[in-house]
């Protein structure tokens, strides 16, 4: 009697695991193809890039003051370790 309900019971659990399984595996797939299509036929558009002069001198600024603050720290870090 309790060899069939322990028979049972492992039916039903190896049924379920199957179903969710089966659920999971479809979604995935359901997923793909739609993400596929989308970006197929609904590709994103590139931005466009705009440059002004303004920034531009700023950027160069920006560049040489943050390469001053890496050679500085690079300097600390060499010191720290002799």
């Amino acid at each position: 009697m309790q060899e069939a309900l322990m028979q049972q019971g492992l039916d039903i659990t190896l049924f379920g695991m199957g179903i969710v399984f089966t659920f999971l595996l479809l979604l995935v797939i359901c997923t793909t193809i739609m993400s596929r299509v989308m970006t197929r036929f609904f590709p994103e558009a590139e931005p466009a890039a705009v440059r002004s002069a303004a920034p531009a001198a700023q950027s160069t600024a920006g560049n040489a003051r943050l390469r001053k603050i890496i050679e500085e720290a690079v300097k600390q870090h060499r010191n720290r370790r002799k």
